[in-house]
Formats: C-alpha cells, structure tokens, sequence
C-alpha cells in the first residue's frame, strides 16, 4: 500500500514538473485584432537567397493589406537564425519589418545548440521574439488561424 502511495505521487510530480515545459513553447499571439489576415513564415535555411526572398514576402504582404489587417510573423530556426543574428548584413531591413508590425521569432532551442558546439551564445537582434521551440510556435500559430508559408 504505501508503495503505491508513493508511485501515485511520484507520477504526479513528474507530470507536475513536466507541465511547464508544454506550455513555456510558444509566445502569445500577435496583437492585431482587426488582423484579417494572418500569415507564419518558416524560415529554417541559411543560404542568403532565401533569407532574402522572406525579408521581401514579409514586405510585399504588408504593401498588398494595410498593416492593422495583416499578421505576419517568421518564425526562424536552425540554420534560419543567422538572419537574426545581431551581425547579418541585412539587420536594418528586419528591423524595418519589425518597426512596421512583422514579427521575428528566434528558436532559443538553435540557439542553444550552437552554444553548446560552439562555446559561445550567439548574439541576436534584441527585437527579435526568443521562442523556446521555433516548430512548436509554426504549429501553435497554425492552429490559431495563421497560415503556414515556406518561401
């Protein structure tokens, strides 16, 4: 009997500390509510092309709808974080995104990693969003109305 006790409260404290984990995934969605149009970009590449061709879909959405109608978040990750490292050569036209309502999420989990292989943490933008799994955030976006874009 009191083996059993103490495996219900075993399992219940795992479960109780594993908890914060499921939820600490995603950042809150955007504040846009007159948002008609809600757009998550996976940018998961390093080659500069296809940093390049994000940057220019992200602006291209916000010429085509009026910025309060358009949610457009990018979410990067693996290799897709260099766009956001504080070092990119193309930091003024993200941040110029960001400045018009676009947002960048940085995939902490990348980041960690690099850290890790590296021995140093790489230096971000500081207005890009950290999110703790940067698939986690496509998926937790994509079940909240927003579609999915891979350019």
């Amino acid at each position: 009997m009191r083996s059993q006790v103490f495996r219900t409260m075993l399992v219940a404290l795992l479960a109780w500390a594993a908890a914060p984990l499921a939820f600490a995934q995603q950042v809150a969605l955007q504040d846009k509510p007159f948002a008609e149009h809600k757009i998550v970009l996976q940018l998961s590449d390093g080659d500069a092309r296809k940093q390049a061709l994000v940057l220019s879909v992200a602006n291209n959405l916000l010429k085509a709808y009026d910025p309060d109608k358009i949610a457009v978040e990018v979410v990067a990750f693996g290799p897709g974080i260099d766009l956001l490292l504080s070092g990119n050569e193309r930091r003024k036209q993200v941040e110029s995104l960001i400045a018009q309502g676009v947002r960048f999420d940085i995939c902490l989990n990348t980041v960690d990693t690099i850290a890790r292989e590296t021995g140093k943490r790489p230096d971000f933008i500081p207005a890009a969003t950290p999110v703790q799994v940067g698939v986690g955030q496509i998926l937790f976006l994509a079940e909240n109305g927003y579609t999915l874009v891979r350019p």
